[in-house]
């Protein structure tokens, strides 16, 4: 008997579905930061067994659009409760503001399983955890809910056999020797953001696009080449930085994450240009992936 599905993660920014995603695949797939809106598209990671595939699907945070981007990126969270067998609904217990009604809605609407994961609750005691185990009941009744720390990796061994049992009998919908829906380019461009994200402060990293323009392999060296997209001239020279000190420093960090993922050696070009106010422009939106 094999038993397949697409589990889908959901959540508000940074709960913690990145770093939930790279700890049950076992490898670091999606880019995980303190910043929320790290994540801006739909990642499937594709974990196999004998006997069982399923397709994590990681979803940007949930929020109040505010411009083409971010509207983009709430597309991706609209596809992925469509389509799930199990929803894997992760909250930050550290989070004082209110619980995303939206999700909640939708949650509680669709008729599919879901594991409400208590996200950081190294971060909590006893007695505010019960406190959240009865609000989120009340909340979501028919939701499975179970205390995590996805960085800390406390509980998360018992999320896989409860997905398992969770999963309808299917064949795989992937070939077993795949992990992940997106192409090797992808994973570079996530490599540089991140390390925007982490290096540098304020608006840089979300008027931030990288594209990929070459990764050609060549005597087990790979070559790439990407450009760096921003918004405005002073941003450019912000991101390279006094003699291109700031640039140099997320080009270094970015190669030794990606000979890591790649397991070759990696000689990496970056390039800095302008495309004024792309995150508001449909069509650039559209060539850099959101349709």
């Amino acid at each position: 008997m094999h038993k397949a599905g697409f589990v889908n993660i959901v959540g508000k920014p940074n709960a913690g579905k990145s770093t939930l995603l790279n700890q049950l695949m076992g490898e670091k797939l999606a880019i995980v930061t303190q910043k929320a809106q790290t994540t801006r598209h739909r990642i499937f990671g594709i974990y196999n067994e004998e006997d069982l595939q399923i397709v994590f699907s990681d979803t940007p945070g949930v929020l109040d659009p505010k411009y083409g981007l971010q509207e983009k990126m709430m597309d991706f969270v609209k596809d992925s409760l469509q389509d799930a067998d199990v929803f894997l609904f992760i909250v930050d217990v550290t989070d004082k503001a209110d619980p995303s009604e939206f999700l909640i809605d939708k949650l509680n609407k669709i008729p599919v399983p879901v594991l409400l994961l208590l996200n950081k609750v190294d971060q909590t005691n006893q007695e505010g955890l019960e406190k959240l185990v009865t609000e989120w009941h009340e909340r979501i009744p028919k939701a499975e809910i179970l205390p995590i720390s996805a960085l800390n990796a406390f509980n998360t061994d018992v999320i896989l056999p409860k997905l398992k049992s969770m999963l309808p009998e299917s064949p795989a919908y992937y070939d077993k020797d795949m992990y992940t829906d997106k192409p090797e380019r992808f994973f570079v461009n996530e490599t540089i953001r991140e390390k925007i994200l982490l290096n540098y402060d304020k608006e840089i990293p979300y008027s931030v696009e990288v594209v990929t323009e070459m990764f050609k392999e060549k005597e087990g060296i790979i070559f790439i080449d990407s450009i760096i997209y921003v918004e405005r001239d002073t941003q450019k020279g912000i991101l390279i930085g006094h003699k291109g000190e700031a640039i140099k420093k997320v080009g270094t960090e970015a190669r030794i994450d990606l000979e890591k993922f790649f397991a070759k050696k990696i000689h990496l070009n970056l390039f800095v240009k302008v495309k004024k106010d792309w995150r508001k422009n449909d069509r650039d939106l559209k060539n850099f992936g959101y349709r």
